[in-house]
């Protein structure tokens, strides 16, 4: 298991691949983490497919829905942009095409996609278990998807 310096932030998803631990960002992005915080306190992650996965650029997750087209039931979130770049492993919020659009959905990156650099609200970096993220079934949508069995804050972790 990866160090865990700081367990209010940081986020163990288990995964029908494995798991797969995020280092949280609230210096990045401070609502997006209080918000993910507070959807896997809630239990609102578990159960929910990646519903988007695209070879050499990232999979998605985070719908309730399974399809894309949903969120929670808390309002949208502002942009939090930053200068964090989306490369291998950086956790970011997906959006519409409204830059304050972000809500539950988010994406892992497989490699860097630099072009949604200051564009979309990056929050986090897996620090273990991206060889389980490489595992994740791809599709547009994907058939039979993985999915996130739990998410959890390591804090809340007896």
């Amino acid at each position: 298991m990866a160090e865990i310096k700081d367990p209010e932030n940081t986020l163990i998803i288990e995964t029908t691949q494995g798991n797969v631990v995020i280092a949280l960002r609230p210096d990045l992005a401070p609502k997006h983490v209080e918000r993910i915080k507070t959807l896997a306190r809630e239990g609102f992650y578990d159960g929910i497919v990646f519903h988007r996965v695209i070879e050499g650029f990232m999979a998605q997750t985070g719908c309730p829905r399974g399809t894309g087209t949903g969120g929670s039931d808390y309002p949208d979130l502002e942009a939090e942009f930053n200068a964090e770049p989306h490369v291998r492993g950086t956790c970011s919020m997906a959006r519409s095409q409204s830059p304050n659009s972000a809500n539950s959905q988010f994406f892992i990156c497989f490699g860097d996609a630099g072009f949604l650099d200051n564009q979309y609200t990056a929050w986090g970096n897996v620090i273990e278990g991206m060889e389980n993220v490489d595992k994740i079934k791809r599709g547009e949508p994907v058939q039979n998807p993985d999915k996130m069995l739990s998410v959890k804050v390591a804090a809340d972790i007896s």
